[in-house]
């Protein structure tokens, strides 16, 4: 894997480190396991969702925790040695994955409904964040001065 080196904007640029530490850490993260298989899906300008195929999990075997900026998915199935496979397809091995959040991006609800795991997700800007518009005051032309200066 490629990797890059950030040094140069490091030296001109002001608040972007966790924007570089997310590119760092996919740069480390290319060649992880990709199970369980998901989705990402923008469902409208701020609204987003996560699809996780998790079949074989039953929802008590399954958490989702919000912490800032991060969503993580994890499941742990109970093993039963009462089976005899002759083959066994369907993975349903611990696993672990993270994702990552833009600020303002919250976790809505979660649901799991044959065999997915669907995690809603909507961009909430706070009212102190979005713009507003400033209203520009004018000065009146009688109330401009002027002053005049004799020179000696």
């Amino acid at each position: 894997m490629r990797s890059y080196n950030f040094e140069p904007l490091w030296r001109s640029t002001i608040g972007f480190d966790r924007l570089f530490d997310l590119a760092e850490a996919a740069a480390q993260h290319a060649g992880e396991d990709h199970y369980p298989p998901y989705n990402i899906e923008r469902l409208g300008e701020d609204h987003y969702q996560i699809s996780l195929a998790l079949a074989g999990f039953s929802p008590d075997e399954i958490s989702v925790t919000a912490e800032q900026n991060v969503v993580t998915v994890e499941g742990d199935k109970a093993e039963k040695t009462d089976r005899d496979f002759m083959y066994q397809g369907i993975s349903t091995r611990r696993f672990k994955r993270q994702f990552n959040l833009a600020d303002y991006v919250q976790v809505k609800s979660a649901a799991f409904d044959n065999g997915l795991l669907k995690i809603e997700l909507v961009r909430e800007i706070p009212e102190a964040m979005k713009p507003r518009r400033i209203a520009v005051n004018g000065v009146a032309g009688g109330n401009v001065k002027q002053i005049d200066s004799k020179a000696a």
